[in-house]
């Protein structure tokens, strides 16, 4: 049998001789692969104590950790420059300030202003115009509603910077001169005033044959002129809006947007369950039946004092109702108002309404 090795590569056991030394990848006959570097220099290893150059210029590894503040007489970036490189910005070069202020140790967002002249630079505090439709200018003026103010546009009642303008869809500035009928308009401060009317109080702007309007109880406190949302009887008391916003005004008083409205009647006579029954059947007045959306006893031993709610905006819509059930109206209170009451507010009193019932009205919630 033979007893001999497979042919192949002989297997040599290493033995490392007396005194001789391991060559390493970085010998003193190998140059480094990075310019720069010498094979003279001290391995990179931990445990080092002595001092490696760094591969950039002039800088050890004893350097500190941030960078010192830089100046603009500090040298090139790059070893060996004393040129001046051109920015790809136009007109800047490398002596120029730098953009970014000194550091001390974190990073700032501060950046460099951009000189002034440029294209599209702003110098200053440019005017911003801002333009409106024609029709809710007017509105905001306290005239009308925006509806009413397309009539008028239409029916050449306007004229803006002095001319005649009758296309709907014109467009203008606050700074525009706008009148209707040669009187001049503002477009005011939008004014919400909610107030506890008294008896014997008007409710109109002016009235040369009234003894007293409601605007009297405003007096000074209002600088914007303001108009009554609807009317109530001058023996009539309770809530009463005044507002310039001719939108809002128009949403309350027209019939589609169906506003609550709740008063408080006092009789010469007790009601009968009959005739409440027939009131919400409905009461035909001047050929239009009315129909009011709840009545009841307002106190239950009382029957002479009952408690109506209803949307209908015709003039003197509750006195008629009960006269022609054979009843007198001896006082009429409105108590509730498309979301608004005269709580905390005495009688002849008024005050603005909160940033809440402002938007609780432009939002129709009522």
């Amino acid at each position: 049998m033979d007893n001999r090795k497979p042919a192949g590569r002989p297997v040599r056991k290493y033995e490392k001789p007396e005194g001789s030394a391991i060559r390493t990848r970085r010998s003193e006959e190998k140059p480094s692969s990075r310019p720069g570097r010498n094979d003279d220099r001290p391995a990179v290893r931990s445990g080092r104590t002595d001092v490696r150059p760094s591969p950039r210029t002039g800088r050890t590894d004893d350097r500190p950790t941030v960078r010192p503040a830089r100046t603009d007489d500090r040298p090139a970036a790059r070893p060996g420059r004393t040129d001046v490189r051109p920015s790809p910005r136009a007109g800047r070069t490398d002596d120029r300030p730098a953009a970014r202020p000194e550091r001390t140790g974190g990073r700032t967002s501060v950046r460099p202003v951009k000189p002034a002249g440029k294209a599209g630079a702003r110098t200053g505090k440019q005017k911003i115009t801002t333009q409106i439709r024609l029709n809710r200018f007017i509105a905001n003026s306290g005239v009308c509603s925006r509806r009413d103010a397309d009539e008028h546009i239409k029916n050449g009642l306007i004229t803006v910077n002095g001319h005649l303008v009758t296309d709907m869809g014109t467009k203008v500035s606050y700074d525009d001169e706008v009148r209707y009928k040669n009187k001049k308009l503002s477009s005011e401060k939008k004014v919400y005033i909610l107030l506890n009317k008294p008896k014997d109080y008007v409710t109109t702007v002016e009235d040369p044959h009234a003894e007293h309007t409601v605007l009297e109880l405003i007096g000074e406190g209002c600088p914007e002129r303001v108009y009554p949302v609807g009317r109530l009887d001058k023996a009539t008391t309770g809530v009463l809006l005044l507002t310039n916003d001719g939108d809002l005004a128009g949403k309350l008083t027209h019939p589609k947007y169906k506003r609550k409205k709740i008063y408080h009647v006092f009789l010469d006579n007790p009601v009968t369950k009959n005739d409440l029954f027939r009131i919400t059947e409905g009461i035909e007045l001047d050929g239009v039946t009315v129909i009011a959306d709840a009545v009841s006893y307002a106190d239950p031993d009382d029957k002479s004092q009952i408690g109506i709610e209803l949307h209908s905006g015709q003039n003197r819509v509750i006195r008629r109702m009960f006269e022609t059930l054979g009843y007198k109206v001896k006082k009429l209170d409105r108590v509730y108002f498309a979301g608004l009451t005269k709580k905390n507010v005495q009688r002849g009193k008024w005050r603005f309404l909160t940033d809440k019932e402002v938007s609780m009205l432009k939002r129709g919630i009522f």
